[in-house]
């Protein structure tokens, strides 16, 4: 079995380059949890939303690139709540831009597979996770259920990753970092995964897709 996953996406989900590290979105980690027959080609972007994806022409790309048996995962939600030109409405305008990508597939017999946004690191005063995506969550998974479209949510198991490790052990995952060649001032990011973070959250991608995508747990490892 030989096909290609395409990855739409944001900075979660992004590749860095080495001059970004230990700075990673969990789409560069995914690749090694997949047999290497399967190639993954990564076309997420820092700071895009699900319009501003489509108006760059980023989403024309993948077009004229995908075919018949491959697969598009498409996570958004992270910038469409930005009040820019980014902006997308949960429940009207941002599920119409998520429903071009699962016509784009569909046209080209590809399967798209939705993925909710991972949560941002976030805590209340008395410790507990706090959620900072808003409808978009929910929005997608409705469109997921009208499309008859499979959906990872990845948003309900990353809020439920970090409450199980609290406000202290989470900042492992994420770019919160000592001065380092990359970063000489250190970091203290609660959006940005580091490279320890993308793999945990590229773990549960793969571990949920075993039961979204069935058919996809053979090219698992």
């Amino acid at each position: 079995m030989s096909f290609s996953i395409f990855l739409a996406g944001d900075s979660t989900v992004a590749d860095y380059p080495e001059t970004s590290a230990p700075q990673a979105g969990w789409g560069q980690q995914f690749p090694a949890f997949l047999d290497s027959s399967i190639s993954v080609r990564n076309h997420a972007a820092n700071g895009r939303s699900s319009k501003s994806f489509i108006d760059e022409g980023r989403l024309d790309v993948i077009e004229n690139e995908i075919v018949e048996g491959d697969y598009l995962f498409i996570q958004f939600g992270h910038n469409d709540s930005k009040q820019d030109g980014r902006f997308t409405d949960p429940f009207t305008t941002y599920k119409e831009h998520l429903l071009r990508y699962i016509e784009t597939a569909k046209e080209k017999k590809a399967h798209p597979v939705l993925i909710t946004p991972v949560a941002r690191r976030k805590f209340g005063s008395d410790g507990t996770v706090l959620d900072t995506h808003g409808d978009y969550p929910a929005a997608m998974k409705e469109l997921a259920r009208e499309q008859s479209v499979p959906v990872i949510d990845l948003h309900k198991k990353s809020l439920k990753l970090l409450d199980t490790l609290g406000p202290i052990r989470s900042k492992a995952l994420y770019m919160w970092i000592d001065p380092h060649p990359n970063f000489p001032d250190g970091a203290m990011d609660n959006t940005h995964f580091n490279e320890d973070g993308a793999r945990e959250i590229a773990a549960i991608v793969k571990k949920e897709l075993e039961g979204v995508v069935p058919e996809l747990t053979p090219t698992i490892k």
